[in-house]
């Protein structure tokens, strides 16, 4: 019996409950009620407010090497110092690397196995690309070029290998 007079008791606050509800909801005609909220038929007017910075930021993608060149390494666009890896050429072939970057600075590019080095200077707001082609002993082994420069630029880097250019032959225009 205890159930029952548990759901007997429920029963009732439950009723209790929904008459001061409907006792609220009734009319009363000698209170004052604000008005309901009106809805104008024109669009309403939007204010201002300044768009989002939408412009993406500047992607220094890596050189890309001629058709006849084989990429031997490459670095996405970074900053700061940095070591590349990169894979041997045949005998005979020529080291290219070309560097790109942006930021007021300069890179100093090191390959210490073809025992070479430069320096690039770059812009702040210009992309500066730079292709280096070394014709010595140490291209055909595996190496490592190192890159120092500031962390206000960007760089990308692209190592790659292809037959030397001969002298005396006229440049591409």
């Amino acid at each position: 019996m205890p159930r029952r007079t548990r759901a007997a008791g429920l029963s009732f606050l439950c009723a209790a409950m929904a008459f001061p509800l409907a006792a609220c909801t009734s009319d009363h005609s000698d209170t004052r009620q604000a008005p309901p909220p009106r809805r104008s038929p024109s669009p309403s007017v939007a204010t201002a407010t300044a768009a989002p910075n939408t412009a993406r930021p500047f992607v220094l993608k890596p050189p890309e090497l001629d058709a006849d060149e084989t990429l031997a390494g490459r670095k996405e666009m970074t900053s700061g110092n940095a070591g590349i890896a990169y894979s041997k050429g045949r005998k005979g072939d020529a080291l290219i690397v070309a560097v790109s970057c942006r930021g007021e600075g300069k890179i100093k590019v090191v390959v210490r196995s073809a025992h070479v080095s430069f320096a690039q200077p770059c812009v702040a707001d210009k992309n500066s690309t730079n292709y280096n082609q070394v014709d010595l002993t140490g291209a055909d082994r595996n190496g490592v070029a190192s890159v120092e420069a500031p962390s206000a630029v960007r760089w990308s880097l692209t190592i790659g290998h292809g037959a030397p250019v001969q002298e005396g032959s006229p440049e591409k225009s």
